[in-house]
């Protein structure tokens, strides 16, 4: 089961940080994510959102362009317009990614030089995923960790 895990940051810059911190243990096979998104106010008060490539997305490109292939090669100009709209269709279908909604409602109750950081975990080592936040300070949002988990989460981000 996917695990959401939102933290808002103190600074600025470290939602990006401890993104690329879980990034890299993405490489080394310790996370895996469903989709993950970054929160920025700045100074101005201006937010902005970036919302990263999702296994969804991911999944439903590759759906498409292989029936798209299929189709294409058999109705070469139908084939390519179906094989599009079924990827977008089976994207939708299956978004079990960050909601928009809920991203839009952090992103007004962050104050200026803050940051959140959106994930949505398929799965983890959770000792190497805690360690990698440690270096960060912020709190939980939201999670839908075990009581265990999200109190040793909490405790790294103090």
């Amino acid at each position: 089961m996917n695990q959401l895990i939102v933290v808002a940051f103190d600074h600025l810059d470290d939602a990006r940080r401890a993104m690329a911190s879980l990034r890299s243990l993405e490489r080394e096979g310790r996370i895996r994510f469903e989709d993950t998104a970054i929160v920025e106010r700045d100074a101005d008060g201006k937010a902005h959102v970036r919302n990263e490539v999702s296994g969804t997305t991911e999944t439903a490109a590759v759906v498409g362009a292989l029936v798209g292939g299929l189709l294409g090669f058999m109705f070469p100009l139908a084939g390519i317009a179906i094989g599009a709209a079924l990827g977008a269709a089976i994207g939708a279908a299956m978004d079990r990614g960050v909601s928009a909604d809920f991203i839009d409602e952090v992103k007004r109750t962050l104050t200026p030089g803050r940051s959140a950081l959106f994930l949505v975990v398929k799965e983890s080592d959770a000792d190497a995923t805690t360690a990698a936040l440690r270096p960060f300070t912020g709190e939980i949002i939201q999670t839908t960790l075990d009581s265990e988990a999200e109190d040793a989460l909490r405790n790294a981000l103090v």
